[in-house]
């Protein structure tokens, strides 16, 4: 079977030319497989984003009790830690308010290499597609602060983009234990 296609001279390519009449001539119907690769389930793949997306979650959990703790805003890894004006000013309070600042920093500290290594990875099924846009939509959350139709033409894109993503790998957008 040849799909149209005459299978001698294709290319200056032997290896190309190869898998291609590999290609044309498999029945099985499984293009990947007819390449020369082996098959494998698209999660198997996938197996290093979920568990970083397991340590994600973990630990923006973790951010997220601590900034509340603290009284601090929301941040993540990308954006610099915020202390509110008049947050050391009584000399009581100072030592409680640094400590719990240097946790909310030791914890973005860690979830930084988490976030490149997920940037980093390739997805090979829509699950891990789902890990990279869930991992998106918490890095560009203000997108998610007003409704679309007052956010600029750019940020819908984005914002729809990534929830259609989530939504076909049936990943929340939310992250297990926040509130959104």
């Amino acid at each position: 079977m040849t799909h149209g296609f005459k299978a001698e001279k294709m290319s200056s390519d032997p290896i190309c030319d190869e898998r291609l009449r590999s290609m044309l001539n498999d029945q099985s119907g499984n293009d990947v497989e007819a390449l020369g690769r082996p098959r494998v389930a698209a999660t198997d793949n996938d197996r290093d984003l979920l568990t970083l997306e397991t340590q994600l979650d973990d630990l923006i959990t973790q951010l997220h009790a601590a900034q509340q703790e603290n009284g601090l805003p929301m941040v993540s890894s990308e954006q610099p830690s915020v202390i509110p004006d008049g947050a050391g000013d009584d000399t009581e309070g100072e030592s409680v308010s640094d400590a719990q600042t240097k946790q909310v920093e030791i914890i973005l500290e860690r979830l930084y290499p988490i976030e490149r290594a997920i940037m980093a990875a390739p997805a090979c099924s829509i699950i891990g597609l789902g890990v990279k846009a869930r991992h998106a939509a918490y890095a560009m959350s203000q997108y998610w602060e007003e409704s679309t139709d007052k956010i600029d033409w750019e940020a819908q894109i984005i914002r729809l983009l990534i929830e259609a993503v989530c939504d076909v790998a049936h990943k929340p957008l939310s992250f297990s234990k926040r509130e959104k």
